[in-house]
């Protein structure tokens, strides 16, 4: 395409992505979002209008370079555009398939002013998967080494983060993680038509590749402590995620068919239960079933569109406020709405009604109303005095949240952590108060985002390079 003037730029329509039909989908795990064709991603790239100022930098946690590698993909150079993107993010492939990016890149760019933003997160996608489809991934040069080695206690997204960075400064990495496969909640909760596990297994091999050596069913507070860690590494950063489920604490949750969202995704995802018979982990009381799914994050939407997949006859999210308070990405109710999901909003659970055999029947709602702003900035979900409605459900998911586990923290006492069990740490570097520990992702601020969770791990691998070179400066 020839050079554009900013005017012509602005009057390119954005290109939306191209996807599997909604009712073949609904009944298989292949990824719903099929990717940007080369002419689609270039002309999708010419879209940027190249500020002088590129703001979309600043609302990118992990400060990706948007400008510069849409501008490769602009002209046809996708080799290295993706070489540029994997200078600032450890898992691009990722990230372009699960960031919110209409919350922050797409939120500040500048084209979005007048019309549509930039769609930076299917670029990014793009570039990513070119160079593994395409190329041998591209390795960065790594420096001398330091002989300084570092204890990585996490293989999530934070995790991964800060061991990409620490090991292309030179440093030794050792991943510790308590599963058997690396990659946290983007192998155990994000499911297979999102982020299919080839993507997340390629990203880990190329860090495998640059030398980041990774230990599994390695857990760290029973396997070995953090003070014991402390006698074999220089450094400690702990990203062990928020994995500890929240239950709503009301009557008859401990029937059968009641699954935390935690619990069903990971057999789904991690022990192949969409294999069954295959894989000996059952999850077929769903099939044919009235699956009820109580939250409206994207941890919602992920086990209610998988209980779809998985055989129900009928998928539903019950949320206490309204579409609009929502915290779930608006692609994914939008694909839940398409694939059949139904949504019974304003109302909250108050108890589960089981059989003689002790298997869930039924669940009784509270209608609600919306209140007042509570903490959140969203409208506090008040009781309607005597609406109350009794529904049909044989499966239950509980998807309202997670906190931290507390294992490492009932182990290293030292360590201060809040009243919820986050970590505390000084934000500008991620330090604990325990020298040369560190800490980032959601066991620090709670259960928040993937790209969050990578730019924690950034900004801690940076401190603890420091740290290694001037121990004193602590």
């Amino acid at each position: 395409m020839a050079d554009l003037t900013t005017k012509e730029r602005y009057k390119i329509e954005r290109h939306s992505m191209p996807e599997q039909d909604a009712l073949a989908r609904s009944r298989n795990f292949e990824e719903v979002n099929l990717g940007y064709t080369f002419e689609i991603a270039m002309e999708e790239a010419e879209r940027c209008i190249r500020c002088k100022n590129p703001v979309c930098v600043a609302g990118c946690p992990v400060a990706v370079k948007i400008p510069d590698f849409i501008k490769m993909i602009a002209e046809g150079k996708f080799e290295e555009a993706a070489s540029i993107l994997k200078e600032d993010n450890a898992l691009p492939a990722v990230c372009g398939r699960v960031c919110p990016q209409e919350e922050q890149c797409e939120a500040v760019c500048v084209v979005g002013k007048k019309g549509r933003p930039v769609a930076i997160g299917y670029l990014e996608r793009f570039a990513a998967d070119w160079e593994r489809n395409n190329v041998k991934i591209i390795e960065p040069k790594i420096p001398a080494k330091t002989g300084k080695k570092v204890a990585v206690v996490g293989g999530g997204p934070a995790g991964l983060s800060c061991a990409g960075d620490l090991i292309q400064l030179g440093h030794e990495v050792t991943v510790f993680e308590a599963l058997h496969e690396i990659g946290g909640v983007l192998i155990y909760g994000i499911p297979e038509f999102r982020l299919p596990k080839e993507i997340v297994k390629a990203e880990v091999e190329s860090l495998s590749k640059l030398g980041v050596n990774f230990v599994t069913n390695y857990v760290i507070g029973l396997t070995e402590t953090i003070e014991e860690l402390k006698a074999r590494f220089d450094a400690i950063f702990i990203g062990v995620g928020a994995g500890l489920p929240y239950f709503l604490n009301i009557p008859g949750e401990q029937l059968n068919g009641v699954y935390s969202a935690n619990e069903f995704l990971t057999r789904v995802n991690l022990m192949k239960a969409y294999d069954f018979p295959n894989n000996p982990t059952p999850m077929l009381d769903v099939v044919g079933k009235t699956v009820a799914v109580f939250g409206g994050g994207n941890t919602a939407m992920d086990a209610v569109r998988t209980s779809l997949r998985l055989g129900a006859e009928r998928a539903i999210i019950c949320y206490r406020r309204t579409e609009q308070e929502m915290p779930a990405r608006v692609e994914e109710i939008h694909h839940a709405k398409e694939e059949g999901v139904e949504f019974k909003l304003l109302v909250a659970p108050l108890e589960f009604i089981g059989d003689e055999d002790g298997w869930l029947r039924k669940v009784k709602l509270q209608q609600m109303e919306l209140g007042e702003p509570d903490s959140s900035g969203r409208r506090r979900p008040v009781p309607i005095d005597g609406a109350i409605e009794t529904i049909d459900i044989t499966a239950a998911i509980i998807a309202i949240g997670n906190g931290s586990n507390p294992i490492i923290s009932q182990t290293t006492p030292e360590l201060i952590v809040n009243k919820w069990g986050n970590i505390i740490v000084n934000e500008g570097n991620m330090k604990t108060n325990m020298m040369g520990v560190f800490a980032g992702g959601d066991i620090v601020t709670g259960g928040a985002t993937v790209i969050l969770a990578m730019g924690a791990g950034r900004t801690a691998a940076k401190a603890i390079d420091d740290f290694l070179k001037n121990p004193e400066s602590w």
